[in-house]
């Protein structure tokens, strides 16, 4: 498991795959994952700007990838990616 998920903290330093795709798919490996952890995995992204995004979508840092509902995992990934579509209104 920890080696599963240091890989796809290494894919989503190295931009072969976005923390977006990741909410929305799910892989196993990401299931019981902090979204902390993996939106910290990004480049330039600390606990500071980590905390502060997910205070603007009122999600806290420890909430398992898992067990987000679908309608979270559209509005942070469509916060993400700038998709104005995905995000709730």
């Amino acid at each position: 498991m920890r080696l599963a998920r240091a890989e796809l903290k290494r894919q989503v330093a190295e931009g072969e795959t976005t923390v977006a795709g990741i909410v929305l798919d799910c892989p196993w490996e990401a299931e019981s994952m902090s979204i902390a952890d993996l939106l910290m995995s990004q480049h330039r992204w600390g606990r500071s700007r980590c905390r502060r995004f997910l205070t603007s979508i009122s999600m806290l840092e420890t909430k398992t990838i898992g067990s987000m509902t679908e309608r979270q995992r559209k509005e942070l990934a469509g916060r993400l990616t700038g998709d104005q579509d995905r995000v709730a209104a």
